[in-house]
């Protein structure tokens, strides 16, 4: 029996060393990211930036990630998709009916946080969370709802006692992974892996955020199971596309030219990264399986 997509991720988050999770913003980012990396992480930071062009600040509307999880998984049969619901849209039982659509569009996991609207980054200053007891009520009932789908249970608390009396407290359900966002130093990421105990701990890694850059050898001698790299394709488009434009302008409107082996990307280049998209595909039964009623491990 091959594994559902909960599954495989599950697997290789308590497997060996840190598993890397890669943020993706809209599809052709996915593409890019897929050639290199075998999990994506579908960022509410760059989904708000790409969607709507706004800051994530509570804009995202949740048919429109469920659409785009929908493509992506048609597109990659075969990668991890942990994906961002910020506070679960609000009200529990939104954030329980979108867990069910994400497990049929057969994502691997999701992230659910603590914060109060109007939420925020979990890197800057502003944030507020929810009571503790009204986030871990939404948490359980999220528990409760999925079948196989990795639940990544994640706490914005900043202040020292609310970071580990959160992080003991979600540690102590049954969500899978823990994550306390906008973690400041080293000897926080310890701290909190000690009041967390065997659960699985999960790190964010944005440029420019406040927590500190690790590789993932070192992240792995942390004990940090898995790490999510929020906006390395969004952040990287951005600048690339400036300098592009900026190089545009400064030669009167004459594209560069794209000779061979000078690694700049023309039609032919960017043709062939889109039609694996089609043709991505192995033997059905080696792939994750879709997970449905009754057929829960």
């Amino acid at each position: 029996m091959t594994m559902s997509y909960g599954t495989a991720l599950r697997r290789d988050v308590m497997g060996e060393g840190t598993t890397p999770l890669i943020g993706v913003f809209d599809m052709f980012s996915a593409s890019v990211a897929a050639k290199h990396y075998d999990g994506m992480f579908v960022s509410g930071f760059g989904f708000a930036a790409s969607h709507y062009g706004l800051p994530d600040i509570g804009f995202i509307a949740w048919p429109d990630m469920v659409a785009f999880v929908q493509r992506l998984r048609l597109a990659f049969p075969e990668h991890h998709l942990l994906v961002d619901i910020d506070d679960g849209y609000v009200d529990p039982e939104v954030a329980c009916h979108v867990v069910e659509q994400l497990e049929m569009a057969d994502a691997s996991g999701v992230i659910l946080e603590d914060q109060a609207r109007p939420r925020r980054c979990g890197h800057v200053d502003g944030k507020r969370i929810l009571p503790l007891e009204e986030y871990l009520e939404k948490l359980e009932l999220v528990l409760r709802t999925r079948r196989d789908l990795v639940v990544v249970a994640r706490t914005d608390a900043t202040t020292e006692e609310e970071i580990l009396r959160r992080a003991r407290a979600l540690a102590e359900t049954d969500a899978d992974v823990i994550l306390v966002d906008g973690v400041r130093s080293v000897d926080w990421i310890n701290k909190v892996r000690a009041v967390i105990g065997d659960k699985p701990l999960l790190f964010n890694q944005i440029a420019g955020g406040r927590s500190p850059r690790l590789s993932l050898p070192e992240l792995a001698d942390l004990g940090v199971d898995a790490a999510i790299y929020s906006t390395p394709c969004l952040f990287t488009a951005q600048r690339a596309m400036d300098e592009a434009l900026l190089e545009l302008k400064l030669n009167e409107g004459r594209l560069p030219e794209v000779a061979e082996g000078s690694g700049a990307v023309g039609v032919q280049e960017a043709l062939a990264l889109l039609e694996k998209n089609i043709s991505r595909h192995r033997p059905r039964d080696s792939r994750p399986r879709r997970q449905t009623a009754g057929s829960a491990m």
